[in-house]
């Protein structure tokens, strides 16, 4: 079983590979108002899924952007594949509720999944997340990631949870050990207290009360090409693409809303 589902995975990558892929510009805004746009070089991408409120952010680097921690075969495979899936399923989810058909706040849709009409609550909660979880992703890595966030997040981490040493090593632990497919994520409550947090699948923190500062993604298709079932290697070098510029003005954002 393992052969054959990493055998599909390097054919569908090789396949994505050789494609002509159109050039788009839209911004992250539009994707959703808490993501943060980084300036960059924006890669070819996917064909525009189907016709709809959400759309692709670009990527703040190229494929090979985060190399030689996470490779470009897995980072075009998994914007241009997974999470434009996830894109064009939401659009078509939301088409058929005129009242939310032209609405853009995901992220107020995933904090209040009950006022969803019940006939698309479960695609908006799976692909929504998805969406959401991956725009939030993508921008919070960085070729020139990795080290130590900057002191206005230091403290409150170290506050936390003694030592950032300690803090990762949490993560860690829980990326490791979580079955299945899902999240590992730093969050701030409505506290104001910062924790570590999983959720399964493609659900997003935002639907049980907590903000995301940024996620790990341990899904396999986020690492199989390059890691194969090794998810601690992953885990362990991810913290070099880590953008803490960027988690570090999420958190600024969150704590003065």
């Amino acid at each position: 079983m393992l052969t054959t589902r990493r055998q599909a995975i390097k054919t569908l990558a090789a396949a994505t590979l050789g494609t002509s892929l159109a050039q788009f510009s839209t911004q992250a805004a539009d994707t959703n108002s808490s993501v943060l746009v980084m300036p960059g070089a924006t890669p070819a991408a996917p064909e525009p899924p189907p016709t709809g409120p959400y759309t692709m952010p670009p990527l703040p680097y190229g494929y090979g952007g985060l190399e030689p921690m996470i490779d470009a075969q897995t980072v075009e495979l998994h914007y241009t594949k997974h999470h434009a899936a996830y894109v064009a399923k939401l659009n078509e989810a939301v088409a058929k509720v005129p009242s939310l058909a032209k609405k853009t706040n995901l992220e107020e849709m995933l904090k209040n999944l009950s006022a969803v009409p019940e006939s698309i609550r479960t695609a908006v909660r799976n692909n929504g997340g998805g969406h959401y979880n991956h725009s939030l992703m993508w921008q919070t890595f960085s070729p020139h990631g990795g080290g130590f966030p900057p002191g206005d997040l230091t403290m409150p981490i170290c506050n936390t949870f003694v030592s950032f040493e300690k803090f990762r090593d949490e993560c860690v632990t829980a990326a490791n050990g979580l079955f299945g497919s899902g999240w590992v994520w730093l969050v701030l409550d409505h506290a104001k207290k910062l924790s570590v947090m999983t959720t399964p699948n493609q659900d997003s923190p935002l639907s049980v009360g907590k903000y995301p500062l940024f996620g790990i993604d341990v899904w396999e298709h986020a690492y199989y090409l390059k890691y194969h079932n090794v998810r601690s290697d992953y885990i362990s070098a991810l913290w070099n693409v880590v953008d803490w510029v960027v988690v570090t003005k999420r958190y600024g954002l969150a704590m003065q809303a």
